[in-house]
């Protein structure tokens, strides 16, 4: 009777002989994300950071070129810290804007920051103590790197190295642009900073000369009043060029203005007054921007949790970076364009598409842009 109560009972779970379970089946856990090497994720960080931050150079040249001081330059890529941001507020204030005005707009534009940061407080759980410093590294391509990372370990380092390689070299090739602009302005007899022509030294070395040829033939009186002649003719020239380059300052005056339509110091108080306005934007640039970064950080845990929080956290920065994307390859202002952005964001395609390393789709991009606007040049 023994024998037989034992081969009558059911066994209580399932074995590797396949016995049914006498409860519910468990639900198996889930598995764990695969663990990526950290070399691996230091080399797309590398490969993200020196890409973008090479294009500092434009940005350096694009200011110098506006007439923006060195001071004022660099104070926007290291307190600003936003690509978008910085070339909108130096585009309007170089086309004669309010400085308030264009202050706002660069704003707005790094408003997206925040939501950026949604993502990242999930993603990094960053003890209280650091928010405030990787707050101004909340920007596209830091978002960028973090999101494709498996686990948080893998996160954090692919934020760190994308934020500190971006922010060094992006201030390094924003001060080598800016040196190169000026040396630009300089070859075409631009002033060193100024934005001004060398009116006065190149015409005394001109009716120098001139003065030199003629003397010979038509005597000293004939050629030194050609001279004068010249002279007035060059100073009507540059009142009329002054009178044309007069425009309203942000307080409704008008004030005479270099070529560039940004005030000077030298400009009386009124240029004074100017240029003290552009310093006020710039300082409301970048707080306004570093509030917005550092927002998405200071949401607490519990709201992230919420299932609609959570779902706009996780879809939104994507939406953000691929429309981003979109309007710097296909944009031109305010006209669609077609030229070597799309092959290289074509060739990146490609190489994600084959599964390729994500250094090779950043160096893909890269060349093929480069080769694209070299062989259009």
């Amino acid at each position: 009777m023994r024998r037989v109560a034992e081969q009558t009972a059911l066994p209580e779970s399932t074995g590797a002989t396949g016995a049914i379970s006498a409860g519910p089946p468990t639900p198996a856990a889930p598995s764990p994300a695969p663990d990526k090497p950290d070399a691996a994720v230091v080399r797309d960080a590398l490969a993200v950071g020196v890409a973008v931050g090479l294009s500092g150079f434009a940005f350096g040249v694009t200011a110098a070129g506006s007439g923006l001081s060195l001071l004022q330059i660099c104070a926007l890529s290291l307190f600003v810290f936003t690509g978008a941001s910085q070339f909108a507020l130096v585009g309007a204030l170089a086309a004669g804007g309010n400085p308030y005005t264009a202050a706002a707009g660069a704003f707005f534009l790094g408003v997206r920051n925040a939501f950026y940061g949604l993502r990242l407080s999930q993603l990094l759980v960053l003890p209280r103590a650091l928010r405030p410093l990787a707050a101004h590294w909340v920007i596209d391509e830091t978002t960028a790197v973090t999101v494709a990372q498996p686990t948080r370990r893998a996160a954090r380092i692919g934020f760190t190295v994308t934020g500190l390689t971006l922010y060094v070299l992006w201030n390094l090739t924003t001060l080598g642009g800016c040196d190169g602009g000026r040396g630009a302005g300089r070859h075409r007899g631009l002033g060193p900073g100024r934005g001004q022509p060398r009116r006065l030294p190149r015409a005394a070395r001109a009716d120098a000369q001139e003065h030199h040829r003629t003397r010979h033939r038509r005597g000293r009186g004939a050629a030194r009043a050609d001279a004068a002649a010249r002279s007035a003719g060059r100073c009507t020239g540059a009142a009329v060029r002054a009178r044309r380059a007069r425009r309203p300052l942000p307080d409704g005056t008008a004030q005479a203005r270099s070529g560039d339509g940004l005030p000077r110091e030298d400009d009386g108080d009124e240029g004074r007054t100017g240029l003290m306005n552009i310093w006020i934007a710039i300082g409301l640039t970048a707080v306004g921007c570093y509030l917005a970064k550092y927002a998405g950080l200071l949401v607490p845990a519990g709201v992230l949790e919420r299932p609609l929080v959570r779902r706009m956290a996780t879809l939104l920065p994507v939406a953000l970076l691929a429309a981003l994307t979109a309007q710097q390859t296909f944009g031109d202002g305010q006209h669609l364009v077609l030229d070597a952005r799309a092959a290289g964001l074509a060739a990146a395609a490609i190489a994600l598409i084959l599964r390729a390393p994500f250094l090779v789709v950043v160096g893909a991009a890269v060349v093929v842009t480069a080769g694209v606007r070299a062989l259009a040049g």
